[in-house]
């Protein structure tokens, strides 16, 4: 719910339990007023009657109070907007009109407008590339309350906008600016265009928890205390592997299940920069948007529009875990595509001519195989695929996805890639025959690609040398074997929307994995129709991919998609547009205990990409677990099957339908459950996550290892009917609520890497 008050100059947006308040002044400063626990609108309105701080020699009043900083006077935080070149008077803003978009419908401010600037367009729709599916949304509804300035030197219009969804407390924020035409200047340079500033109460000290890591080690959450000064989180290339765009800010004292938590996230796949200001004065801003380096953020020319990613953050009394459980609400609620069906068991068989190693056996390079591996006894090409698919079938897997796509004539990597006619070496007669039979055995068929890259021997390259993606320096963009393709070109993602429709339509395909093992690069950044405008590497591919999958949901409705990425582009604006993650190439189960824990931070395990293969695992130890420590690891996310199915023995094959069994049965409670991290991975001690959906719940628990005479203590759980009973499903035993809670769940769990999966249902 969106409120006004203050004579139309103060705004108050209610969710379940908190609340954002901002206001204008008469000299239209926008300044800050509330983020925290729900206030009333009279509340509200006194503190916008409370007079801000006294001035101090070499400080602002605003510092810490500007709603969205920008460079009119000096200020301890960077401005959230800066142009170049710059009128030497400096910029001279004033507010010109307030809109609240209910449903598609806007209701002009009640309120007369202040300032007489010249007036740019408004936007209905959301341009650039940058904001992309956001507007929609998947669960649609909520309320969007947009502010306009204007800036008559620079001839700029900038529209904040705020936006609240029904039932979440998640405020969603970005920006968009104009070079509104018919100004005596010419072109612009945007260095910096903020989604959002966020503004934190004063409190005595500040803790700052992270996700950070590397390849193979992604999304290892940190917490520490946040010293004075300013802090800059950020990512180049891909959002994930290094950091994720996210951030939690306590005061020290919040634990998993109690204390105040103010957190937010970009849904931004390309650079990014998030940059904390811990003020002298004790109060905490916290900005963010796209990274456009040095060169900066676009050229815009008179007409010419930037739209930023959203900035979304929410603020909880009920610590980390009630974070991410309102985070995972508002996701399943409002972002993810097809929230409400259940993912379904995946089998990658890798590519049909048996090119690359068994994923498992080994962590496969960018580009490198998912699955069949090398060709196993008498099976070759297309024969082996429809063996690998009847086994699978009879395992209970539901999804069956081949690698690349229709290969063409394949004599290297670099001849085909990027050819996607069929040719008679690998699929004679094209996906059709084996999607036919995937089809007949009751799953649905999938094709992993990689479109956003050509081989340098291929005819596609031949034929368009300035479809390459070109570093500065003129060098081509890309990785070995492969050239980045320019996204950012409309006639390159035409082509690609073509041929991927040809590919879905053909066979037909059921399911996508959109395969990213290169950093976004790209010289342009799509504006409106007809635009050019010219931007860092980065930003343009990412603004480029992100219209290009729009386009390809809005074509192919019944088709879903997934993003593997090796750990990149693990943010919101990637969810929105696949809904399912790659947390990380790593797939040795005890490894994937650390990476889930911190994607579950932000993500729900309805996005989490997980994994069993065969063999020992890829890292320097080699580490071979049982095939129950494996599966129960991957049941804490969208379940996928790698290795070679046709090395397996009868024995392993049966365990296996015996798991995934078992994950079909709990699935629905973990992939759409309310998180509880009963106890996070440590030093080998006992670790478990919960999910709780209606009377439903589920334990994952795993023991890593047991110390000689160090038992193994039972798991209090959350978020039960204290006064009801729950019965195990497997085994028919009864236990009262409020004992599961005080006692808790005695496991049976013994030795080094042991799992057990508990589903207790209310009676």
């Amino acid at each position: 719910m969106i409120e006004t008050g203050g004579s139309g100059r103060l705004w108050l947006l209610t969710g379940p339990a908190g609340g954002y308040a901002l206001h204008l002044t008469e000299r239209d400063e926008l300044l800050h007023l509330h983020w925290g626990a729900r206030i009333a609108l009279s509340d509200a309105e006194a503190l916008a009657a409370d007079p801000l701080p006294g001035e101090r020699p070499g400080e602002s009043a605003l510092d810490g109070h500007g709603e969205y900083p920008l460079d009119t006077d000096p200020r301890a935080v960077r401005p959230a907007l800066s142009v170049r070149p710059g009128d030497p008077r400096g910029p001279e803003w004033c507010f010109e009109e307030y809109e609240i978009v209910t449903g598609g419908q806007a209701r002009a401010g009640e309120g007369a407008p202040r300032g007489g600037g010249q007036g740019g367009a408004r936007e209905g729709q959301q341009g650039g590339g940058q904001k992309g599916r956001q507007e929609g949304g998947q669960g649609g509804g909520g309320e969007e309350l947009r502010l306009h300035f204007h800036d008559s030197r620079h001839h700029l219009d900038l529209t904040l906008h705020y936006r609240i969804r029904p039932g979440s407390d998640v405020v969603e924020r970005w920006s968009s600016v104009t070079h509104v035409p018919g100004g005596p200047g010419g072109r612009l340079e945007l260095l910096r265009a903020d989604a959002a500033t966020w503004s934190l109460p004063y409190r005595d000290g500040w803790r700052l928890s992270r996700l950070h890591g590397r390849w193979g080690a992604e999304s290892r959450l940190v917490r520490a205390p946040l010293p004075p000064g300013e802090q800059l989180l950020a990512g180049h290339g891909h959002a994930g592997q290094r950091h994720l765009p996210w951030f939690a800010l306590d005061a020290g004292d919040a634990g998993e299940e109690h204390g105040e938590v103010w957190t937010g996230a970009l849904g931004w796949s390309g650079p990014w920069r998030i940059a904390l200001s811990h003020l002298p004065g004790g109060l905490l801003q916290v900005g963010g948007g796209a990274d456009g380096g040095d060169p900066g953020l676009a050229v815009l020319e008179p007409g010419a529009r930037y739209t930023s990613p959203v900035f979304a953050a929410l603020w909880t009394a009920g610590g980390f875990g009630a974070a991410s459980r309102a985070w995972h609400a508002h996701q399943l609620a409002h972002m993810v595509p097809d929230a409400r069906a259940v993912r379904p068991v995946a089998y990658h068989a890798g590519p049909v001519g048996g090119r690359g190693a068994a994923f498992g056996t080994q962590a496969p390079a960018a580009g490198g195989s998912y699955g069949g591996g090398a060709p196993a006894g008498p099976y070759r090409g297309e024969r082996r695929h429809r063996e690998l698919a009847r086994r699978a079938a009879a395992m209970g897997v539901e999804l069956f996805v081949v690698d690349d796509g229709p290969p063409g004539a394949r004599l290297n990597d670099a001849a085909g890639h990027g050819d996607r006619e069929p040719g008679a070496a690998a699929l004679p007669d094209g996906l059709k025959p084996l999607s036919d039979e995937v089809h007949a055995l009751d799953m649905r068929f999938g094709v992993r690609v990689d479109a956003e890259t050509v081989g340098p021997d291929s005819d596609l390259c031949r034929a368009h040398p300035e479809w390459i993606t070109r570093a500065p320096g003129g060098r081509a963009a890309g990785r070995p074997g492969r050239l980045l393709l320019d996204l950012a070109r409309a006639d390159v993602r035409d082509h690609l929307a073509g041929t991927l429709g040809a590919l879905l339509h053909g066979a037909p395909v059921d399911h996508l994995v959109w395969e990213s093992g290169h950093h976004g690069a790209g010289p342009g950044l799509p504006g409106e129709p007809g635009e050019r405008c010219p931007a860092p590497p980065g930003t343009a591919h990412v603004a480029g991919l992100y219209a290009l999958m729009d386009r390809l949901r809005a074509d192919h409705p019944g088709v879903t998609v997934e993003s593997s990425a090796g750990g990149g582009r693990v943010d919101l604006g990637m969810l929105e547009r696949t809904g399912v993650l790659a947390a990380s190439r790593n797939s040795d189960a005890l490894d994937r205990l650390h990476i889930q824990h911190g994607f579950g931070q932000l993500l729900p395990a309805r996005a989490l990409a997980t994994w069993v293969t065969g063999g020992p695992a890829p890292g320097p130890n080699h580490r071979r677990s049982s095939l129950r420590f494996r599966f129960v690891s991957a049941m804490s996310g969208a379940l996928g099957i790698g290795g070679d199915l046709l090395a397996w023995g009868a024995e392993e094959c049966a365990e296996a339908a015996s798991w995934i069994a078992l994950h079909a049965s709990v699935r629905p409670v973990v992939q759409a459950g309310a998180l509880y991290r009963l106890r996070p991975p440590g030093d080998g001690g006992l670790t478990a996550v919960q999910y709780v959906l209606g009377p439903d719940t589920v334990v994952l628990a795993w023991l890593p290892a047991q110390g000689f005479g160090t038992p193994v203590p039972p798991l209090r759980l959350r978020g039960l009917d204290r006064g009801a009973s729950y019965r195990d499903m497997a085994t028919g035993v009864v236990q009262r609520g409020a004992v599961l809670a005080e006692r808790g769940l005695r496991t049976t769990l013994a030795g080094d890497l042991d799992a057990a999966v508990f589903h207790l249902r209310r009676v």
